[in-house]
This record gives C-alpha cells, structure tokens and sequence, in this order.
C-alpha cells in the first residue's frame, strides 16, 4: 500500500480541520454555546498575549459562568486560541502593531516589518534562559511597541470574534438541519 503524500496546503488544511473543526463537530452542545466559545478563543487569539491565552479563556470561561451566568465551550475557546501561536506571533504581532499606529494617527512612525522580526531573532537566537528571553522580548514589545499593539488589537479581536460566532452558528444550524433532514 502506497501512502499518499499531501502537499503543504493539504496537511494545513487537514489540520484545521482535525484540531478546529472537529471537535466543534464532537461536542454535543447547542450551537450558541459552541460558537461563543468559538467567539472567546478567537477574540484572546487576536490579542498580544501568545502563551497566556488558554489560561485566559479558563479565567473568561470561570467569570462567564460564575459571575454572568453564561455557558460557552471551554474546549472550542482553548482550541481556538491556537489560531495564534509562536509560529504566528511576529507577523500577528505587526498587524497589530501597524495598525495601532494607524489608529493613534502615527502614520509616519511605523517601522519596518524586519525589524521587529530582527528583534525576535537576535532574542532567541542569544545565549540568554528561554525565562530570559521571553522576558526581553516582552520588554521590548511593551517598552516600544506595546500601546500600539494594545490598541492595534482591539479592532481584529472584536471582528474576529463576532465574525466567529456568526460563522459557527450559521455552520452548527445548517449541520443540524442536514441531521435532521436525513433522521426524517
């Protein structure tokens, strides 16, 4: 038997697939529950926060449940934070970054995409503690491009979340409504 070799794109799509879309398709949940999470994990993603954000999402998940007694998918919010991660930190950081400069009007200050991939470089590319590091390059996005990234943020967290929910819900009804049509 011949194993079949997929191409770049084909295993990125089969991942997605197997780490975000099915175990949305898993959960028996009802489709607001399970897009909200959705909604929670892509508004953390989108935040400046690669490495605290399922944790994040667990605080979120606590808070929704205890204070405002709303229920979502913590296993979708955690997944879908994954969205962002260390593989996709300095272009999603930029983003951010260029944005917010364009929100706080500083057109003429935005600095290259290089260079903050050169400071990400040379922080990990050092002799310095992986606890060191981290702490650097953190010091560096707050010092220099932190209130922009903060700012920057804000808008690709809120559409990324709504955009989300409505998505999931849309997928869910029409899923359910398949189901339903082939149980009948």
């Amino acid at each position: 038997m011949v194993k079949k070799k997929y191409t770049f794109w084909e295993n990125f799509k089969r991942l997605l697939k197997m780490k975000l879309i099915v175990p949305m398709m898993r959960l028996n949940l009802p489709p607001e529950v399970k897009a909200m999470g959705v909604a929670v994990g892509l508004f953390w993603a989108m935040t400046p926060l690669v490495g605290i954000q399922m944790w994040i999402v667990f605080m979120t998940w606590v808070f929704f449940r205890r204070v405002l007694h709303i229920d979502f998918s913590l296993v979708l919010g955690i997944a879908y934070t994954w969205v962002t991660n260390v593989f996709t930190m300095i272009p999603v950081y930029y983003i951010f970054y260029v944005t917010g400069q364009i929100m706080r009007g500083n057109f003429n200050e935005i600095s290259g995409y290089f260079y903050l991939a050169g400071i990400v470089r040379e922080t990990f590319m050092g002799d310095l503690s992986f606890v060191d590091k981290w702490l650097l390059l953190f010091k560096i996005l707050l010092k220099d491009w932190g209130v922009s990234m903060a700012v920057g943020c804000l808008p690709w967290a809120i559409v990324s979340a709504i955009v989300g929910y409505y998505l999931t819900l849309k997928f869910e009804k029409y899923r359910l409504e398949r189901r339903n049509k082939k149980l009948s």
